[in-house]
């Protein structure tokens, strides 16, 4: 009789919950009800149906994953807006917590470091200052993804960032003009989405690439501007390029960054360019990295007929 009610009791009991879990819903209810809505807990967990002034079920996978990662002072804010975000896009033509059908919506979007909260949204950096933003949507109309949707899906963060790449690289190609910038011959690449930046690691689809990359200024989600690093003339394209950002930013609207960036093997790196005011001048003060003034040297010790891979960009 002992070896079968041991037997039966494996069979009817469910074993325990995490603590973790069972605090976590508790929170979601009272969030919940403070939202106006009524909820109910499915039995794996998985999903939590609000019922109110609308119905809307709540995947919890995602959201659980993120409440792993942080500690339990973020869970009020976190679960919140959660919540929250839910409601505000239960009207959206998509799920955004199932990869089947959002992975052809994936886009990035290169936002400055300093604007975003890393717990809100899905990215990398870029650059130094830049950071590459995952987003869902249509056309124009895009979002960030927030990482407790990423968190529902069976890839990773940095996957869901490479497919969304690779959207962006199918959907358009950049029209490719040359540009004078008093002097410097540049190439300005511009798309009509916001997604421009993306084609940077693919430059080398645009134009030849010299084994020592290419000045980058980034003044607009959808316009990058290249000068090749051929010759010691880089350094007039650097105030010519950071002037011409700057300018383009100034004028207002959808702008990104006034600063020039240095673009080699497949990594983007800031050359700070700052523009100070002194006894009634202004001037650029240029402060290269390590790296680059070692280009730059080379550069300047190179005889004026040796170019590298392409020609004169200056």
């Amino acid at each position: 009789m002992r070896l079968f009610r041991r037997h039966r009791d494996r069979k009817t009991e469910r074993p325990p919950r995490p603590v973790e879990e069972v605090d976590l819903d508790s929170l979601l209810a009272l969030v919940a009800d403070s939202l106006g809505y009524a909820c109910a807990f499915a039995p794996d967990g998985g999903t939590l149906t609000l019922s109110g002034p609308r119905r809307v079920v709540v995947r919890l996978a995602g959201l659980r994953a993120e409440a792993r990662r942080r500690s339990r002072e973020d869970w009020p804010t976190l679960v919140s807006e959660h919540l929250s975000h839910t409601l505000a896009a239960a009207d959206e033509p998509f799920d955004a917590c199932d990869l089947a059908q959002v992975r052809p919506l994936l886009r990035t979007r290169v936002r400055f470091g300093d604007d975003l909260e890393p717990a809100r949204v899905v990215g990398r950096h870029l650059a130094a200052d830049l950071v590459e933003v995952l987003t869902v949507g249509h056309g124009t109309v895009r979002r960030p993804v927030r990482p407790e949707e990423v968190g529902c899906w069976p890839i990773t963060p940095a996957q869901a960032l490479e497919e969304a790449l690779a959207n962006a690289h199918r959907e358009e190609r950049l029209t490719v003009t040359e540009s004078d910038l008093g002097g410097v011959a540049a190439w300005r690449l511009s798309g009509t989405t916001v997604s421009a930046a993306a084609h940077l690691r693919r430059l080398e689809h645009y134009m030849p690439l010299p084994a020592d990359g290419a000045l980058v200024a980034l003044p607009a989600p959808a316009t990058m501007v290249v000068h090749p690093v051929e010759t010691i003339g880089v350094v007039r394209a650097i105030e010519r390029m950071r002037l011409f950002a700057q300018r383009e930013c100034d004028r207002g609207g959808d702008t990104l960054s006034p600063q020039v960036y240095w673009w080699r093997d497949g990594r983007l790196t800031l050359i700070r360019a700052d523009l100070v005011s002194q006894d009634g001048q202004t001037r650029l003060v240029v402060a290269p990295p390590k790296d680059f003034a070692k280009v730059l040297a080379a550069l300047a010790t190179r005889p004026s007929g040796a170019r590298g891979d392409g020609g004169d960009g200056g």
